[in-house]
């Protein structure tokens, strides 16, 4: 289950921030499918933050999560979405090495029908927005 467009990875540029796409619904409402994340790569990690890794099975496959824990061995993230699954409640604790980088925004693109001035403006609203840490990602862990 793909959370991150193919194409996604870090660029060896002098900066720290690269882009990425969403694919996949695990991570909604935070994030939705076709959304665009600024990520800065290489960004420490606390819980509560989303963060961009590398799948523990798939490593060539990139996944967006929610950091909730860290444990002995690496990170337990979670999707946002409970029923979506493809989380470290399928394939355990996620090594440090895996982890990419913190996700600091996102850019919600227009949707083709959005014409009328309330549309353009709602969406001008919501457009970009930061991806700010959720604290109480523990507090989900605990009810799992």
């Amino acid at each position: 289950m793909p959370e991150l467009s193919q194409e996604t990875e870090r660029a060896g540029g002098p900066l720290p921030f690269g882009p990425a796409e969403v694919t996949g619904p695990s991570m909604v409402p935070t994030l939705r499918h076709g959304d665009l994340l600024l990520v800065h790569w290489g960004a420490r990690i606390r819980p509560g933050d989303v963060i961009v890794l590398r799948h523990p099975f798939q490593q060539d496959l990139l996944v967006v999560k929610r950091a909730v824990e860290l444990r002995e061995g690496g990170w337990w993230v979670l999707g946002d979405n409970p029923y979506a699954g493809g989380d470290s409640t399928d394939y355990g604790v996620v090594p440090e090495e895996l982890v990419l980088g913190r996700v600091r925004f996102r850019y919600r693109p227009r949707k083709g029908g959005q014409r009328s001035p309330f549309a353009l403006a709602g969406w001008a609203l919501s457009a970009v927005r930061p991806v700010l840490s959720d604290r109480s990602a523990s507090r989900r862990l605990r009810a799992r």
